[in-house]
């Protein structure tokens, strides 16, 4: 007994120097989640600044663009079926005219900026539309509360985009769609690299990533990438279309 007391010890002392290590790292942990998400908070902040600023002056400033965008939208509501539907980045509104008729619509943003101006809209061309403050990356709606997710030039500027999507993911039942129109990195090798070197400008003016890789984002997200369709400038911008768990037929 006392020639097996030392090798007792010893293992007291690993067993106690083992759980001393295993706290060590569950700290190191922690404090590195806390970090990621102090991070990401001021990320979120960010931009919600960034459009807060530009939300008097949004609608101007999208004038020319919306020439090309505005089709690109109204096919994009053409093939929602609903009948529950959030739009993800209502933003001022801009997709109200191409919502279909009989679906049920909660719309969320960001912004309070933007929101007011999207319910000013709602006002004038009558539309019944559910408004509210949300974060994509973090929403307040319970598992399954939707049929299809909607979010059009969205996902260009939130922070943690795989984040967003798998918070989509959550909140859309089994089957239900994710239907998304953005622009994304140019395949082309010498354009992707320009983007990529042009993005944090562009992210501080606009307040929109350039060179987001958002069908593969959409992939990492665990959703199924029903549709990838060219739109424009060789596939910069890009409809895309996916299913959550169970694949059910989709028109394009």
């Amino acid at each position: 007994m006392l020639n097996s007391l030392p090798a007792m010890v010893e293992n007291h002392r690993f067993r106690i120097q083992l759980g001393q290590n295993k706290w060590d790292l569950n700290r190191e942990h922690r404090s590195a989640k806390k970090k990621c998400a102090m991070t990401e908070m001021k990320r979120t902040s960010k931009t919600q600044a960034r459009y807060e600023r530009i939300a008097p002056l949004y609608d101007v400033m999208e004038i020319l663009p919306e020439r090309r965008y505005s089709s690109w939208r109204r096919h994009l509501w053409s093939i929602v079926q609903g009948p529950k539907v959030m739009e993800v980045g209502v933003g001022t509104g801009k997709n109200m005219p191409f919502y279909p008729d009989d679906v049920e619509i909660t719309a969320i943003d960001l912004t309070p900026g933007m929101l007011k101006r999207a319910r000013q809209r709602a006002v004038v061309l009558d539309i019944g539309v559910d408004l509210q403050i949300g974060d994509v990356q973090a929403l307040e709606f319970p598992d399954n509360s939707f049929d299809e997710c909607v979010a059009t030039f969205v996902f260009c500027s939130v922070p943690d985009p795989i984040l967003g999507l798998r918070e989509l993911a959550r909140v859309t039942k089994p089957g239900g769609h994710l239907l998304l129109l953005d622009h994304v990195r140019s395949g082309n090798e010498i354009a992707g690299f320009v983007m990529d070197v042009m993005n944090p400008l562009a992210v501080r003016v606009t307040g929109a990533n350039i060179n987001r890789q958002t069908a593969e984002n959409v992939r990492q997200s665990g959703w199924q990438l029903e549709l990838e369709k060219n739109m424009g400038m060789k596939g910069v911008f890009k409809m895309l279309v996916a299913t959550n768990g169970t694949s059910l037929p989709i028109s394009s």
